[in-house]
């Protein structure tokens, strides 16, 4: 029987939280029971292993991270979606870097499809609409996207570019520059209907 006052979402939050601190790699089952004040088989009632539990905190974060890009890019368009997409991607990681690991967590395909997952590819060829990119170039763009951003995220949380004077806001701002000036101006939008170079 699920010990009371125990429930999924509190499950989830905890270890999330938890994550945050201690980083998502080193998040386990023994970790969470403590922070919960419970003994270990007390959570068994609720998953089957480790690897549910970071199923859990990986769909909360993808969930939180949606809705946070989301509002972010509400009624923005072209280059003002793309920065408002990638800050919104670069805050939640200063503020949640265990959520933000967990987000990137390896999912079967069944649930990956029914998570928030789908919600960012979306929300991303949503922005890249306003650069008129065909397929199967548009479908590159998503993923060159997620790999700029995700590569400058995770070194900067790492702490890789505290050894130079340049700030890392500023390169992030130059990053973003390169990437709309290089979306405007692809070949491909030559070949695309009605697509015209600006």
């Amino acid at each position: 029987m699920a010990r009371a006052g125990i429930t999924p979402g509190r499950l989830a939050r905890t270890a999330a939280e938890l994550a945050d601190e201690i980083g998502f790699d080193r998040l386990t089952v023994s970790a969470v029971a403590r922070r919960l004040g419970v003994k270990d088989p007390s959570l068994y009632a609720h998953i089957e292993n480790a690897r549910e539990l970071k199923v859990r905190v990986a769909l909360l974060a993808l969930e939180e991270l949606a809705d946070h890009v989301a509002s972010a890019v509400a009624g923005r368009a072209g280059k003002d979606a793309l920065v408002a997409c990638a800050g919104a991607y670069r805050a939640y990681a200063a503020e949640h870097p265990g959520r933000y690991a967990a987000a990137r967590f390896d999912l079967d395909p069944q649930t990956a499809a029914a998570s928030a997952g789908p919600r960012h590819a979306e929300m991303t060829r949503a922005i890249l609409r306003g650069y008129d990119l065909p397929e199967p170039d548009q479908t590159d763009a998503v993923r060159f996207l997620g790999s700029v951003f995700h590569g400058y995220v995770s070194l900067e949380l790492a702490g890789s570019f505290g050894h130079t004077p340049r700030k890392a806001d500023a390169s992030w701002a130059w990053a973003l520059d390169t990437v709309d000036f290089a979306l405007r101006n692809h070949p491909s939008r030559e070949a695309a209907p009605g697509g015209t170079r600006p």
